[in-house]
């Protein structure tokens, strides 16, 4: 299926999604996204894993990691509530 929209981009680089294109895709806020060029195009996807995943258990036991595992539990906990 292809879908076309065209959006605008700020003047921090930043888009909108369209929501019929987040749903299809089930982006929801929080979704790592992969950003690539290919021939020329900007290709987003939704990443399989976020850059935490794949630093998981590298460094286990440390306690920095154990800080910055419950730290990004309470902003998910957060993010959630609001």
């Amino acid at each position: 299926m292809r879908t076309v929209e065209t959006v605008r981009m700020s003047t921090k680089g930043q888009v909108v999604i369209p929501k019929k294109i987040r749903e299809s895709l089930r982006i929801e806020p929080g979704t790592w996204l992969e950003v690539r060029m290919e021939d020329g195009d900007v290709v987003l996807r939704p990443a399989e894993k976020s850059p935490l995943e794949w630093l998981k258990g590298c460094a286990k036991g440390q306690p920095l990691l154990d800080d910055l595992e419950r730290e990004h539990a309470d902003e998910l906990a957060k993010e959630a509530g609001s």
